[in-house]
């Protein structure tokens, strides 16, 4: 069937519907991963984007019941130049296609992904409609609503309402989910820490009482701004325990200390983003998935401090703050999908903790 991707600045893109035959109102962004799309598809900080893969053919190893981010698609739709209908890999158990259709996930196969991640680079990430005729009155209609109230709305509704344990005989860290990837569950898991998860909007005398060794700020979609309940929560944590920041978790950090935060033309997302530790010379290939930064102009009156730079255009990757053992870094060092360069970023973290009174509170 016949479907097309209408733009905001009046673009067109025509391909062939999979999955789901749904109307769809959302914003199109795309990832340059080659690999990885699973984890793209199902990780809560693309909530309410429609995920333009640029790698040429995507679907050919199928999905898995292991690479999960979440246990329900994040994207609003997957656009992809051609679609692998019979994938190959020993884990599959179903192909992307059957995926989509089992989870009513709108998708588009035959588009010009080239040209349109092109013209997201030049005119930047806008809001978009996915419809299966060109009727111009609801298409019209479509793009009178909110997109931005819509997808804030939809962020609020990724992250945990409830508080669950990983739990392991290592040291105990609070983990604040704005929008959590599992993946970072596993790499704490994987250093034995016994992790308990708590709704980002926690008091946070409850987050106190259960006694952690480190708190973990995660990843989530959306602008930091709307979350303006957890700066007074971060400020008060980072004065009692060794804090980590990713993403999100990294904006809001830096909200907290004074800094501001900015949306960018067309984000970072994929898994090549060269990023440099400005204390070393060391230079790592780290996955990003962000729509927004940290504005470096605005760190100059706060006790923040640059730890990591993106190489090609100059964004602030990491921070840390004067006198404090709290750090973030805008990466993902769980690297799902890899690379594994940052994974040591954890390790630091695990070892703030232990050198702070034992790993106890």
């Amino acid at each position: 069937m016949k479907r097309y991707l209408v733009l905001k600045n009046g673009s067109v893109y025509s391909g062939e519907g999979f999955g789901s035959n749904r109307d769809v109102f959302t914003e199109v962004v795309f990832s340059t991963g080659m690999t990885g799309y699973q984890e793209t598809i199902t990780d809560p900080s693309y909530y309410g984007q429609a995920m333009v893969f640029t790698y040429p053919l995507i679907g050919n190893y199928g999905i898995n019941s292991d690479d999960f981010e979440s246990f329900q698609p994040a994207v609003d739709a997957i656009i992809v130049h051609e679609l692998a209908r019979r994938p190959s890999n020993f884990r599959s158990v179903m192909s992307l296609a059957e995926y989509a259709e089992q989870e009513d996930l709108p998708g588009l196969t035959g588009v010009d992904t080239r040209k349109l991640a092109k013209e997201i680079r030049k005119e930047g990430s806008m809001p978009a409609v996915i419809v299966s005729e060109l009727d111009q009155a609801k298409i019209d209609q479509m793009f009178e609503r909110d997109y931005q109230a819509e997808l804030e709305a939809k962020a609020k509704q990724v992250a945990t309402k409830n508080i669950y344990q990983a739990p392991n005989d290592g040291v105990r860290i609070a983990l604040l989910d704005f929008g959590l990837k599992e993946s970072i569950v596993k790499a704490l898991s994987k250093r034995n820490a016994n992790v308990i998860v708590f709704p980002g909007n926690t008091p946070v005398k409850e987050i106190i009482e259960s006694r952690p060794a480190g708190v973990l700020l995660s990843n989530g979609p959306g602008d930091p701004t709307e979350y303006p309940y957890a700066l007074d929560t971060i400020r008060t944590l980072q004065e009692r325990y060794p804090l980590m920041g990713i993403c999100l978790g990294h904006q809001l950090f830096a909200l907290a200390n004074g800094a501001k935060t900015y949306k960018m033309k067309f984000g970072h997302r994929g898994f090549n983003h060269a990023v440099h530790d400005v204390n070393s010379p060391r230079c790592n290939f780290t996955s990003q998935n962000h729509g927004y930064a940290v504005d470096r102009d605005s760190l100059r009156d706060t006790d923040l401090v640059i730890t990591h730079e993106e190489i090609n255009d100059g964004t602030v990757e990491g921070v840390k703050l004067k006198g404090h053992r709290a750090f973030s870094v805008q990466f993902h060092p769980d690297a799902c999908p890899g690379p594994h360069d940052s994974e040591y970023m954890f390790d630091q973290f695990i070892d703030l903790i232990k050198h702070n009174n034992g790993g106890q509170d």
